[in-house]
């Protein structure tokens, strides 16, 4: 039988304000445990300190950017992420509304202002929750750490060694099940070229007699 393993969501509050981050986090949290979510939520207090980490991990699925940050901002910080980051949501806290116009550009979920209510923000994330849910198919995949959900757009090749398959996707993934199971659950932009390996027909750039070439 299938065990029911609940859904993790790592999230990211982006602050300079170290009071308001805190706040936020505290409903973020509230918010989790009224919902059964499972929530790892990071907090961090310029976009500078936020890309350090999103360097190394680049697995979010919510990220709540204030906007105005000294450095680089929340708008172009949310720039340079959806550059890589299709799925992702961004939600803007601001306490003006002359930069909701720049929202457009980044696919923004929404904006809250401040002082932000825990019935707004509450509102918002299960929006959010409902876009992941529905946005694209995903490799959802049992770690030491937890559930991890890995969209199959972001995967480049699966490949096998013993008992384990390792998904290369925005950051690599181990997981102790077989290729057929992982198969089964792709879709056809995916192709097995032969016992040990599952590559992304997108990912290619190049095929030989003996050599399948990744664009990486």
């Amino acid at each position: 039988m299938q065990k029911d393993l609940t859904m993790k969501y790592h999230i990211s509050i982006c602050d300079d304000n170290a009071a308001e981050a805190a706040g936020i986090k505290a409903m973020v949290d509230t918010w989790a445990r009224e919902n059964s979510h499972a929530a790892e939520i990071d907090v961090f207090s310029s976009a500078e300190q936020f890309l350090f980490q999103y360097a190394e991990q680049k697995d979010y699925d919510m990220l709540l950017l204030d906007i105005e940050m000294d450095g680089i901002s929340g708008v172009e910080l949310a720039k340079r992420i959806r550059k890589e980051n299709r799925t992702v949501q961004i939600i803007f806290i601001t306490g003006y509304s002359d930069y909701i116009l720049d929202g457009y550009e980044v696919e923004a979920l929404h904006y809250l202002m401040k002082p932000v209510s825990v019935e707004k923000l509450s509102q918002v994330l299960d929006r959010a929750v409902e876009k992941l849910r529905r946005s694209e198919k995903a490799l959802l995949l049992e770690t030491k750490e937890g559930m991890a959900r890995v969209p199959l757009h972001t995967i480049r090749w699966l490949e096998v060694r013993q008992n384990y398959v390792t998904v290369h996707g925005d950051s690599d993934v181990t997981v102790k099940r077989t290729l057929s199971e992982l198969e089964q659950e792709l879709d056809g932009q995916f192709f097995r070229t032969g016992r040990s390996c599952i590559v992304n027909l997108q990912e290619i750039s190049r095929i030989t007699k003996t050599d399948v070439i990744l664009k990486d």
